[in-house]
């Protein structure tokens, strides 16, 4: 390729994003327009990918995790051949367009995963790289290497500030994750400006701390040095940071190297100066010469025999190894094994039972013999949230074929591995803290929920039932924040029984989160919990009589405590129905002939009592035994005694209720 024509072609990267962001008077053109030549040399020479297959599973993945610069991103998927047309280039930002202002997974082909909070992509990336080295251990054989993926990504100085990216490195580091290789955009300005503002660390020296391999390119527009990078970065058994100084809204006279080009349009008569200043026609808008596209769709027909020759040796593969071949070909296309759900262990009635976190422990050893695709782990709580199954190796550079991960203390990190993990394909990830740190990884589990993937949170001690830890670790309004979360399935089991349930539901969910609130405490194994109504999100457990005059309705730990109420008010000639409800997600999806049949509208005589702030049962009850103040340290019967989660007090608001 001339040199002409490489700088054409990295300059149409340049103004297609400009002019798109211009037509949108809204975006972020200054990302694009300085990284453009890294993403240039990253997409024509190193990354393996096939624009009208998408999903291939040989692909390396790519993140941008600055995601507000999409542009740069959508700008490489129109040209290289993927289904985006110009069209929804020029509807960048737009309702109904498949450009929003940030990469979407699901919405746009060919993103791989959501960004734009920053270090999400990141952090996503690390999960990739788990689950790529994994499978590789797993699968691949001498001369039949299938799995070979590269996780490359363009981070930006706002990433490696956030503290989720600094968890993700130090996890990647001490993994020795060297599937990765991330372009770090240097450009030292942010929206306040001048980096050094508030970074002035030395970050590629944190980043070799950290175990990295790290490069350092003076000129963000030398492709032949960034293109040399990338191939020592491949060599290097560490995970890569290459950084590439730049200069944002590299071209444009006026604004490029200010925090003027990060955030906003250049402006019309900006615009037209940068184009002159780089050589580029000023008109039309959104000009994409021939003989570039001709040379970026090039990618359609690489990407096209790169696949045949994995499928080739896919092929070769399965004939030599075929049970080998047949597992990984139904995990890459995920689909579940027959019976995996068929040997859930059942719990007899139990008025001592266990501790919810206990009876999923017991469910993930069961679970684990039948889902080789099972990984998880848990952010240095094992033994308190029973995440480990039985006969699970640690993963480790050592181990890459073990199915636990030891995240460390690194709640956010663990979230935004697991996202990475679950979109990589032919795994189902997992992962388990506190309720209480729910906090700590909420933008990961909101990701999760937008992205629509099957990452599973395991959250153990769940109320002020935990006890003597006090208020800092007792979950208050954390369990009606994770409710409040679109697409996140909540559910608070009220026994073992509906804890086994819950598992096979957020299997069952492909495209769907799914939180489970498990206690530390023990709960009673109650009668008529092993029926498998919980995938309907609430339930009639039991009719105390006939015509139930009074509802008694529960989530968890509390199911056992309004039962025992309700054998009472009825032994006292009342009739009482009690309804356990583990999920409101699940409930709201009934049809409204099978949500009346539990809480039928006739029926206003409603008690809610959950462990945990009150807001939100209104919908569902006309009063409700909660906590909208924090704990306190002290054994959870006395807590609960002191806080009114007892029949007595159950009874007595039952009764006023019935006047």
């Amino acid at each position: 390729m001339t040199d002409d024509l490489q700088t054409r072609a990295i300059n149409t990267i340049r103004f297609l994003a400009a002019d798109a962001v211009q037509q949108a008077n809204s975006g972020h053109p200054g990302l694009p327009m300085g990284a453009a030549p890294m993403a240039f040399t990253l997409w024509t020479r190193h990354l393996r990918h096939n624009p009208r297959n998408p999903k291939w599973p040989g692909r390396d993945r790519f993140i941008l995790s600055g995601g507000h610069g999409s542009m740069l991103l959508y700008s490489l998927l129109h040209l290289t051949g993927y289904d985006l047309s110009l069209d929804e280039i020029k509807n960048f930002r737009q309702f109904g367009s498949k450009t929003p202002g940030h990469p979407e997974y699901g919405l746009t082909p060919g993103v791989e995963v959501t960004t734009g909070p920053l270090g999400q992509g990141f952090g996503q990336g690390v999960g990739m790289a788990i689950a790529a080295t994994h499978l590789a251990a797993e699968f691949n054989k001498l001369g039949h290497e299938i799995i070979q993926s590269y996780i490359y990504g363009i981070v930006t100085d706002g990433d490696l500030m956030e503290g989720v990216s600094s968890e993700a490195a130090s996890l990647a580091g001490h993994l020795q994750l060297g599937r990765i290789i991330y372009l770090y955009d240097d450009n030292h300005i942010s929206i306040d400006g001048p980096t050094d503002l508030a970074f002035t660390e030395d970050r590629a020296g944190r980043f070799e701390a950290y175990g990295w391999h790290v490069q350092q390119i003076g000129d963000g527009n030398d492709v032949e040095a960034i293109d040399a990078a990338l191939k020592a970065a491949k060599a290097d058994p560490r995970p890569s940071l290459i950084c590439v100084r730049t200069i944002i809204g590299f071209g444009a006279p006026h604004k490029q190297g200010t925090s003027k080009a990060h955030g906003e349009a250049l402006g019309d008569e900006e615009l037209k100066a940068a184009k002159e200043n780089l050589g580029w026609p000023v008109e039309p808008r959104f000009l994409i010469p021939g003989e570039v596209l001709e040379f970026y769709r090039e990618a359609v027909e690489r990407g096209r025999e790169r696949e045949t020759d994995w499928k080739m040796r896919f092929d070769a593969y399965q004939r030599i190894h075929p049970a080998l071949g047949a597992e990984l070909q139904r995990r890459l296309e995920g689909e579940l094994p027959d019976g995996w759900d068929a040997d859930l262990p059942q719990f007899p009635v139990d008025a001592k039972g266990m501790a919810t976190r206990s009876s999923s422990g017991k469910v993930l050893d069961a679970l684990s013999l039948k889902l080789p695709e099972l990984i998880g782990g848990s952010a240095d709580l094992t033994p308190s949230n029973n995440t480990k199954f039985q006969g699970a190796g640690d993963f480790e550079k050592e181990n890459p074929g073990g199915r636990y991960l030891r995240f460390g203390v690194r709640e956010h990190g663990m979230g935004a591995a697991l996202n990475g993990l679950n979109l990589f394909g032919g795994l189902i990830a997992y992962g388990g803290t506190f309720l209480i740190f729910s906090d700590y990884m909420k933008p990961a589990i909101r990701i999760a929920a937008i992205s629509s993937i099957r990452s599973i949170f395991v959250f153990t001690h769940d109320s002020v039932g935990l006890g003597e830890d006090g208020p800092t670790h007792q979950p208050i309004e954390q369990l009606m924040a994770l409710r409040a979360t679109p697409n996140l399935t909540v559910i608070r089991p009220a026994d073992a029984n509906e804890v086994a349930e819950a598992w096979r539901v957020a299997i069952n969910r492909r495209h769907s989160p799914t939180a489970f609130a498990l206690t530390r405490q023990n709960v009673p194994t109650l009668e008529g919990t092993d029926r498998g109504f919980l995938s309907k999100g609430a339930y009639i457990l039991k009719d105390f009589g006939e015509n139930p005059q009074l509802i008694l309705i529960a989530s968890g730990s509390e199911v056992s405590l309004i039962y025992e109420a309700a054998q009472k008010l009825f032994a006292e000639g009342m009739a009482v129905r009690v309804v356990s409800f583990p999920s409101w997600e699940l409930f709201e999806e009934q049809d409204e002939a099978y949500r009346e049949s539990v809480l039928p509208k006739n029926i206003i005589a409603r008690l809610a009592v959950e462990a945990g702030a009150t807001l939100g049962w209104e919908r569902y009850a006309k009063s409700v035994i909660g906590l909208d103040h924090y704990g306190a340290s002290a054994p959870y019967k006395v807590i609960f005694e002191k806080f009114g989660f007892t029949v007595e007090n159950v009874i007595a608001k039952a009764k006023e209720l019935l006047k």
